[in-house]
């Protein structure tokens, strides 16, 4: 069962990095857009973080969810999960795995921390931009 497994594991280190980058992609549209729901909170153009934040979301998403520059733009990104976690969440409370008052709510910053953070070493896959041999990759992934 192990061997068979290891085979899929390009495959779905691709599909979780699609899934993970189009995700991280939506909340910045979300916060910028609103769409493609209702952001919670207003944010103006070019207010500081929010606006940025939601710029590194969308532009590093998209990088990650097409596997292109997949390690810098998951660097990148796990770094603003982790300054929007001690920013945000963590003066609120110390357990993450509520909602204030109990908790912070920083479950999901920790989780894309983390995700992005796991993807800055395995790359983008073999099924990404980067494995192209255009794109100077020699080696699969």
């Amino acid at each position: 069962m192990t061997n068979a497994l290891a085979r899929c594991a390009p495959a779905v280190l691709s599909l979780f990095r699609l899934v993970y980058g189009l995700l991280f992609a939506a909340y910045g549209t979300r916060t910028i857009f609103d769409w493609p729901v209702r952001s919670p909170v207003r944010v103006e153009f070019g207010s500081w973080p929010g606006w940025y934040a939601g710029v590194i979301e969308i532009v590093a998403g998209l990088l990650i969810a097409g596997g292109l520059f997949t390690r810098a733009a998951a660097f990148v990104a796990s770094g603003q999960m982790a300054v929007a976690y001690f920013w945000q969440h963590q003066p609120r409370a110390l357990w993450p795995v509520a909602d204030p008052p109990a908790g912070n709510g920083g479950s999901l910053s920790i989780l894309f921390c983390f995700g992005f953070f796991l993807l800055v070493f395995l790359g983008g896959g073999r099924y990404s931009f980067d494995a192209l041999p255009i794109l100077g990759s020699k080696r699969r992934q």
